[in-house]
């Protein structure tokens, strides 16, 4: 699996990982923050393994469409506990919508 023919997923996996870290760290700021306690782990596990797969679709892992369905996992959780919050902060809004992104992506290799 050549990562030039995955460009977009690769972006796509960018893309979901800044916008984790970016939720996490605001969540981290919020004055309750025992309210998005779920959301700031569901986060950071999220772009972790997001990052884990984009190094490993760029080294031609032969273990890529495996990663890629826990991979697509992960940000559907994390999508769903930020879906939750989403009408009180906007970071948790996007975040939300790139996981989304990034599961469906992730599924199409899985």
């Amino acid at each position: 699996m050549a990562h030039e023919q995955h460009q977009q997923l690769l972006d796509t996996l960018h893309e979901c990982m800044a916008a984790c870290n970016h939720c996490f760290d605001a969540c981290l700021k919020e004055d309750d923050v025992k309210m998005v306690a779920e959301c700031i782990r569901l986060d950071r596990e999220c772009a972790d393994m997001c990052a884990y797969l984009e190094q490993a679709i760029t080294r031609n892992s032969p273990f890529v469409p495996q990663l890629a369905k826990v991979c697509a996992e992960m940000c559907q959780a994390c999508g769903d506990e930020c879906q939750k919050h989403a009408d009180m902060h906007d970071h948790c809004k996007h975040c939300a919508e790139a996981c989304y992104k990034c599961a469906e992506a992730c599924r199409s290799i899985a």
